[in-house]
């Protein structure tokens, strides 16, 4: 089998490895939306649109790169199997060489619900497994909502996910999740967030200046004393 050919026979879903630790449950749920809205109906269509992408790994299973929402979302609606396309066999690998290279290629991103990078092992064994992270359900709105611009950037949702972290709070994401989108459309268009992948700020953006330090001028020596001139000292 070459790399990129289609697996055309059904794989089950609960056998496919993740390669990344956390969802935003708000996707799962606008997905799971849509799958009964759009595609229950004709299963074997959808699913042949819908192939997730796999590396051969580690004992021949199948490691999943990318569309964990979507395998997410249809094993929470009952579907066993999906169609996958492999886009490469690294199975010779010994499991050092095999991890390198799949951050190498940017197809892993072992990070936990607070962003903390964790150790491959940590990741979970099926995507039953996977954390919630508001901050990506956030950064999966903002996209939706013109936030940034699709970008093929590995895991370019995490990116902004990171970015809001230290901006809104996770209780105001759990407890207005609108409000918090609506927040996070402003900075998304700030300078600060220039740096990031599908930023779609003003154009001719240029940063504030850099505040000078205050400089304290020395008092003098009073009038009748010697001394001269007094000298003149930089604020603390």
């Amino acid at each position: 089998m070459n790399a990129r050919d289609p697996v055309l026979h059904a794989t089950p879903i609960l056998s496919l490895r993740p390669t990344q630790m956390t969802v935003g449950k708000e996707e799962i749920r606008s997905k799971r939306d849509a799958w009964r809205t759009n595609a229950s109906t004709d299963l074997a269509k959808f699913l042949a649109q819908h192939m997730v992408p796999t590396i051969i790994g580690l004992g021949g299973r199948h490691y999943l790169i990318d569309h964990h929402h979507l395998a997410l979302a249809l094993h929470e609606e009952g579907v066993e199997s999906v169609f996958v396309t492999v886009v490469a066999n690294l199975s010779r690998l010994p499991e050092d060489h095999f991890w390198n290279m799949m951050s190498f290629k940017g197809w892993t991103h072992p990070y936990d619900g607070k962003g903390l990078r964790r150790p491959y092992a940590d990741l979970p064994k099926t995507v039953a497994g996977l954390e919630d992270d508001p901050y990506r359900s956030l950064a999966g709105a903002l996209r939706n909502n013109g936030g940034f611009a699709k970008d093929s950037t590995p895991f370019a949702e995490f990116l902004w996910a990171d970015f809001f972290r230290p901006r809104i709070k996770a209780r105001t994401i759990n407890a207005d999740f609108d409000a918090a989108v609506a927040e996070a459309l402003t900075l998304a268009k700030a300078g600060d967030a220039d740096y990031l992948p599908g930023w779609c700020g003003p154009h001719g953006f240029a940063p504030p200046p850099k505040k000078k330090a205050a400089v304290a001028k020395a008092a003098g020596p009073k009038s009748g004393k010697q001394g001269g001139k007094g000298k003149s000292a930089k604020a603390a």
